[in-house]
């Protein structure tokens, strides 16, 4: 599925770039940094917000199941399984479940602690209408910062006045301006 966070026009817009010089750079920079952002955050932001996700869910704690995607938009159902997954029982909102939207989680009434393979099973919809300022940001920044780079994390040292030396950055840190509106976006499960 895997769509883009951004698109080629957006990221111009925000460059202020008019040419077409860099289109086929920057359009194939874009999937990757999207890839890149989503792997970061653990979270697609966008891909089923039309689309369900099928969640199998192992264990509940303290009565509350911790989905993959968010924001939750819609809940399409929730099911119980006593026999590891072979069979399913809906349960029903308000009545066994609720959907806490603040915290991102289900609130389930009946099970206070329960750990076993295939013992929730959630249908829904997740996602941003339209991403956070801050995250499209983040995402403008390291397309530009790739763009900057050749596509490749390096540095450039100048060697004699007339000569350039390219320095391979053996490191996996990004930018700190970049990494901290990612980290304000990471889903944690633990």
């Amino acid at each position: 599925m895997a769509i883009d966070l951004i698109t080629l026009q957006e990221y111009k817009t925000y460059a202020s770039i008019n040419s077409t010089n860099q289109d086929s750079v920057i359009q194939s920079l874009i999937p990757k940094v999207s890839a890149l952002i989503k792997q970061i955050c653990r979270r697609t932001f966008v891909d089923y917000l039309d689309d369900f996700k099928t969640e199998t869910v192992r264990s509940c704690v303290n009565g509350r199941i911790v989905l993959g995607e968010t924001p939750v938009t819609q809940v399409s159902s929730v099911e119980f399984s006593e026999d590891y997954g072979k069979t399913y029982t809906a349960l029903e909102e308000f009545t066994d479940y609720v959907v806490d939207n603040e915290a991102v989680e289900f609130i389930l009434s009946k099970y206070t602690y329960y750990n076993r393979v295939n013992a929730f099973r959630v249908t829904y919809n997740a996602g941003y209408e339209t991403l956070p300022e801050d995250l499209r940001l983040a995402i403008f920044d390291l397309v530009t910062y790739y763009l900057r780079n050749d596509s490749a994390v390096h540095s450039t040292k100048s060697v004699s006045p007339n000569t350039m030396q390219i320095e391979y950055i053996n490191s996996t840190n990004l930018p700190a301006s970049i990494k901290r509106v990612l980290d304000l976006h990471t889903a944690y499960y633990g």
